[in-house]
């Protein structure tokens, strides 16, 4: 019997009716991310410093393409270089809907149930911001 390596990767989608640019602001500056994903955030380049409870994560921009997509990796110890996560806006070209695609590469260690559980409360405190 042959090992199979299980592939810990999330990709949740979410329907918010709000403009491309206004989420792009949320998902992608320091106050707009501040707002919503962390209690504060800094960013010196492409290093962005996410502080929740006076404790900093720090993630690498990867990717980032106006009002269409965003992608960090996180830059902690032990980290495997192939995870990342991934922030997406779609919009459907016959109803104009937008929609935020979450992508997550984690670690093989970590609790895909947990994570989404993050991620849909996470995406809670987004619409709230947004007032939608």
């Amino acid at each position: 019997m042959e090992d199979v390596k299980i592939s810990n990767r999330i990709e949740l989608e979410f329907t918010l009716n709000t403009p491309q640019h206004l989420l792009f602001n949320r998902l992608s500056t320091p106050s707009g991310l501040s707002e919503w994903f962390a209690d504060n955030v800094n960013v010196s380049g492409k290093i962005y410093t996410f502080i929740w409870d006076n404790t900093e994560f720090k993630a690498e921009l990867l990717e980032k393409k106006e009002n269409k997509n965003i992608k960090f990796r996180w830059l902690r110890e032990g980290a495997d270089p192939k995870n990342f996560f991934n922030f997406r806006i779609a919009v459907q070209e016959l109803t104009g809907e937008v929609s935020l695609q979450v992508i997550e590469q984690l670690d093989e260690n970590e609790d895909i149930n947990e994570s989404i559980s993050l991620w849909n409360s996470q995406i809670g405190n987004l619409k709230r911001a947004l007032g939608i």
